[in-house]
């Protein structure tokens, strides 16, 4: 379905809309509509030079699905959404409220940096009447203390329980100069045992050679919008999850880990340009 882009919503108080956004990309990739006409032109262009883009943001959002119903099905009712991105279809909190049953609590706290993240995760928080057990986090992922320390963290999150801890489609955003395994390590750090650690990063290990071109160009042009973005192998992705139990079927194509149906096409094809994986931390 084709977003509407005349339904883009009136821009917060700070937000720079002159600048492409990744968070507002992704959303537009989605067939959200919270991005403006500079993000949409970003992404028309993207598309043109990788027309699996689309497929591959719809591949990470069914797999964070995927990831968060597995955790909640392990008795998992704490999670932390890192680059959690704009509001969009499938929200862990939407996920939360329909698998957890009635009588039973479960917490989420969404964590982004951008102005426009923030503020429109807190209005569908407020509009699904979410706020007393969701929250949102406006900080910087690579501050993994601040976001400890914030008071909606230490409202809604009980550290000394297990948590589920997301990094999806995020990670490719933090340069090698912010020091990635580093900051990984310190959410693993503090959490309890039998948490669990999610990520997807994308990748052009192993793709077809004809198609890496385009992708190459897309990352370059998106060094001139407020997000970078790397990639990276599944030898460099792998270590993140330190000495955590990996949990089955290991680091995977996207698709590929606990699928519940069979991936279209498209899916299929872009599932080559990232891998995921889900580890959970050893009970003594």
């Amino acid at each position: 379905m084709e977003p509407n882009e005349d339904a883009a919503p009136i821009a917060p108080a700070g937000v720079d809309t002159d600048k492409p956004s990744a968070a507002r990309i992704y959303d537009w990739y989605l067939g959200g509509t919270h991005n403006w006409a500079v993000d949409r032109e970003f992404g028309k262009r993207a598309v043109q030079l990788w027309p699996g883009m689309p497929a591959m943001a719809r591949q990470n959002r069914a797999f964070m699905n995927r990831v968060v119903e597995a955790a909640l099905d392990a008795g998992i009712r704490q999670f932390i959404d890192l680059g959690s991105g704009v509001p969009t279809v499938g929200n862990v909190h939407e996920i939360i409220r329909r698998k957890v049953p009635e009588g039973e609590d479960a917490t989420v706290v969404y964590v982004d940096y951008e102005p426009v993240a923030a503020a429109h995760s807190t209005v569908i928080l407020e509009k699904d009447e979410a706020t007393d057990w969701a929250g949102l986090v406006q900080r910087d992922l690579r501050d993994p203390e601040a976001i400890f320390e914030d008071e909606a963290t230490r409202a809604l999150i009980d550290f000394a329980e297990p948590v589920c801890v997301l990094l999806i489609a995020v990670m490719h955003f933090i340069g090698p100069h912010d020091r990635p395994a580093r900051i990984v390590e310190t959410y693993r750090s503090r959490v309890a045992a039998g948490s669990w650690l999610a990520i997807s990063h994308a990748s052009i290990e192993n793709a077809p050679e004809e198609d890496t071109v385009g992708v190459r160009q897309m990352i370059a042009n998106y060094r001139n919008t407020s997000n970078p973005m790397w990639l990276r192998d599944r030898a460099e992705f792998a270590p993140w999850f330190g000495d955590w139990t990996m949990l089955d079927p290991g680091i995977t194509r996207l698709p590929d880990w606990r699928p519940d149906e069979e991936p279209d096409d498209d899916i299929r094809k872009a599932s080559v340009f990232g891998w995921g994986g889900v580890a959970e931390k050893p009970r003594p």
